[in-house]
């Protein structure tokens, strides 16, 4: 079809003018002429040069089908198509013309655009998305050129034509993917197969372009855009405001860990709840370009022929170059390694039944957040800080702590619904014990709801999973406190996910009680090694001993009672690795042992022969290390392959089944653990006992005691509350929460649960283990000493 050539498409379609240009395609305004004349949108689709006539005609095939599928989508922000039909060998849509612009057009006419609109856009958009998904359709190009806004809609077009690239692409053997790679995930990128997962984060990259007037990542050509995109964290958000946690959890790089539709709705509507209209502004969706009236016809990816916008960069297509990508790397555990869904509860709350939310499978590496990207998502936690309504409660007569259901105990006329937060890895290597602090501070609401041990109140757990991986923190505390129910906290188990969760909920005076942390910073500061404390959180609390501990622990059992007084020290150079090790290399020399040598080692290195042959000619009888069990177990079994017949010590970072079982040379090894075992104490072993009755296929493991007084921690805090205000909770509950779990002290399953000034607990006691045929086994316990 040309210019001069207007012939009428399928003996019905007169085109009138074209209205866009692009490299997929042609878009026409026409007339239908079996319909008195009504004005539509005619795209048709341009094949690649060079295709065989048997790949064409499979190809037409395929495009066809699918997009005729899109036909069956009805949704006010979904293009309507009207025909799908052939053309000289090509595909044709014909679709409504619609009035307005692209996106991609008003932020090139008028720059970045206000964050409540932005908000508005995605929302609307993610409303279509959440329809095409349900009819099992995927977009697979969301992108600024294909959003279009009108007076009063925001409409989504283009379905099918990420269709056609996939295929041709399969069709050719080029080895490239067709496509806009700024807004494409690095699954996409990969070649991997379209899950709704791909529209989300191509809707964040286009939220993020229209809020920050460029793309979210920016590289010289291709290749180096897509290592960006599988290896980097996308670009710190300067005017994203509370919409910088929306965008960081929908440009999440695993699309398992990425926030699902429904949970990125939730998120964007507290961004409006949030913001304030501005009464000079168009109606949502509406985007008149400066100086002229909107362009009519539709703006699909053919707009991409028009001018570039100065102030972004080029966007370079899939067609300039191969496509490359580097392999992503695991993340760094900070502690060693599908959920049942608990039995449904039927509280009466003020609004719906809150519905869990649970883990996803296995995580990749996904990069590290700004430190800007964790305060951005504190300003969201500060702005719905305060949403919690006071509620009337029913008073009862409470039930003691940890006992089961009381006799004759009836439910309260009514109660309202407080939800306890569990921040814990769901999925990945460290799961099990994530599943089994989940079920653990599960099983404390249960029984403090069959107790009725807080009269009027239902506790409910929200379980959201963080993957060991630090990027979900900032993401994981913006969901927890866009939630009005969620008081508190329980978790995270790693100190990594630790520093990005807990500082937005501190903004948001949400107390947090971890199980598993033992980084000496979240409570003592970052100076603490030099002598000089300072509480950072006042919100934050944990149930367990910390690294400081750890060391010096050990230290005192080599130097002490194993009669070691030679030591090799090696660290992984994590936080948690180095922390142990300045702590046992203080107290060992201390007690007058010798240091014959240090070492670090990259936390992904596997081959140690060089470091076996130092250590060897040391001639030390221990080698203390600081790490996880990934690394440790590699590094044990290569000193004893060279004759270094010594045993190898480490923290609570290498106690862990895997350890025995990748190390065939782990006999003789020594780790410290934080706590006691259950199984040694008769509040443990009653736990466990209630645990494993409520029928947890997963083990408890040892921090799923921690989880249960983390808790009931909360619980106890809500209760104090509760009584202080006359059998009411407060609109400021969750700011009255902190201060109660401060002054908090009752017997918990791991022994006496306070807290001293610093948030840190004042029941501290640590394990020795050994390994002895084949099994970790208790050595000794005690309690630590500062």
């Amino acid at each position: 079809m040309t210019e001069q050539n207007r012939e009428l498409i399928a003996g019905r379609y007169q085109l009138v003018e074209r209205i866009g240009q692009g490299g997929m395609g042609r878009v026409w305004r026409a007339l239908d002429q079996h319909l008195f004349g009504r004005e539509i949108a005619v795209k048709e689709i341009l094949f690649p040069p060079g295709l065989e006539d048997d790949d064409r005609a499979a190809l037409l095939r395929r495009f066809i089908g699918e997009a005729r599928a899109a036909v069956t989508l009805s949704h006010p922000g979904i293009i309507t198509i009207h025909d799908v039909v052939e053309h000289d060998g090509a595909p044709v849509i014909v679709m409504e013309l619609v009035r307005g612009q692209s996106l991609a057009a008003a932020i090139r006419g008028g720059g970045r655009l206000p964050v409540r609109r932005v908000a508005e856009i995605g929302a609307a958009v993610l409303d279509a998305l959440a329809e095409a998904h349900r009819a099992r359709i995927i977009h697979r190009d969301i992108k600024p050129d294909n959003v279009l806004l009108t007076k009063d809609r925001v409409v989504l077009t283009d379905f099918g034509i990420a269709h056609l690239a996939d295929a041709t692409t399969k069709l050719s053997h080029s080895g490239t993917v067709i496509g806009t790679p700024h807004y494409m995930p690095p699954e996409q990128l990969e070649g991997k197969r379209p899950t709704p997962a791909v529209d989300l984060w191509a809707l964040g990259a286009t939220l993020y372009h229209a809020v920050e007037g460029c793309p979210p990542f920016d590289a010289e050509g291709l290749h180096a855009l897509a290592v960006a995109v599988f290896t980097r964290p996308h670009r710190p958000a300067v005017h994203a405001g509370p919409l910088a946690p929306v965008l960081d959890a929908l440009l999440t790089k695993d699309p398992e860990q990425r926030v699902s539709a429904d949970e990125a709705a939730e998120m964007l509507a507290s961004v409006l709840r949030s913001t304030t209209p501005d009464p000079h502004a168009p109606e949502p969706g509406h985007a008149p370009e400066p100086g002229h009236a909107p362009q009519p016809g539709h703006a699909p990816e053919p707009a991409s022929s028009n001018a570039p916008d100065p102030r972004a960069p080029r966007t370079p297509t899939v067609l300039d170059s191969d496509a490359g990508a580097g392999t992503p790397q695991r993340p760094l555990p900070d502690r060693p390694t599908a959920p049942p869904v608990p039995p449904a509860e039927a509280p009466v709350t003020r609004e719906a039944t809150y519905a869990r939310e649970d883990g996803a499978p296995e995580s990749t590496r996904r990069a590290r957040p700004s430190r800007r990207s964790v305060v951005l998502a504190a300003v969201l936690a500060t702005l719905v800080t305060g949403s919690v309504l006071t509620w009337t409660l029913t008073r009862d007569e409470g039930a003691p702590h940890g006992a089961g259901p009381a006799a004759g105990s009836r439910p309260a006329a009514s109660s309202v619904t407080v939800v306890i937060g569990v921040d814990a890895p769901l999925s990945g290597g460290l799961s099990s014990m994530g599943v089994g602090i989940r079920n653990s501070a599960e099983l404390a609401v249960r029984t403090a709801n069959e107790t009725k041990h807080v009269p009027g109140v239902t506790f409910e757990i929200k379980a959201l999973d963080d993957g060991a991986d630090a990027a979900k923190g900032a993401s994981n505390a913006a969901r927890f406190v866009s939630d009005e129910k969620v008081l508190g906290v329980v978790g995270p188990l790693n100190s990594v996910v630790a520093k990005t969760l807990v500082a937005p909920l501190a903004q948001a005076n949400m107390a947090v009680v971890s199980p598993g942390n033992t980084d000496p910073v979240l409570t003592l500061g970052r100076d603490w090694a030099a002598g000089t404390t300072a509480r950072p959180y006042s919100t934050y609390f944990r149930t367990v001993a910390t690294d400081v501990d750890q060391g010096p622990f050990a230290a005192r059992y080599l130097h002490g009672e194993a009669n070691k007084t030679k030591l090799y020290v090696v660290d992984d150079t994590s936080a948690h690795g180095v922390s142990l090790t300045s702590g046992f290399t203080a107290a060992f020399t201390k007690l007058g042992g010798t240091v014959v040598g240090t070492e670090q080692v990259h936390p992904a290195e596997r081959a140690f022969a060089g470091l076996a042959e130092r250590v060897r000619s040391s001639g030390a009888d221990a080698v203390y290390f600081g790490g996880y069990y990934d690394t440790a177990a590699p590094l044990s079994q290569q000193l004893k392959q060279a004759g270094v017949n010594v045993p190898l010590m480490g923290g609570d970072g290498i106690f862990d089944q895997q350890y025995l079982t990748t190390n065939p040379k782990a006999e003789g090894d020594l780790a410290t653990n934080i706590g006691v075992a259950a199984e040694g104490t008769t509040q443990g072993r009653d736990f466990l006992a209630r645990y494993r009755k409520a029928g947890y296929p997963e083990a408890a493991g040892w921090y799923g005691p921690y989880a249960y007084d983390a808790t009931w921690t909360l619980i106890e805090a809500v209760k104090a509350v509760v009584t202080a205000h006359g059998g009411t909770l407060p609109g400021d509950a969750r700011a009255k929460l902190p201060p109660a779990v401060a002054r908090l002290g009752f017997d918990g399953v791991t022994g006496r649960v306070a807290f001293d000034g610093s948030g840190d607990t004042v029941n501290r006691r640590l394990t020795v283990y050994a390994v002895n045929g084949g099994t970790w086994t208790t050595v000794t316990s005690g309690p630590a000493a500062r």
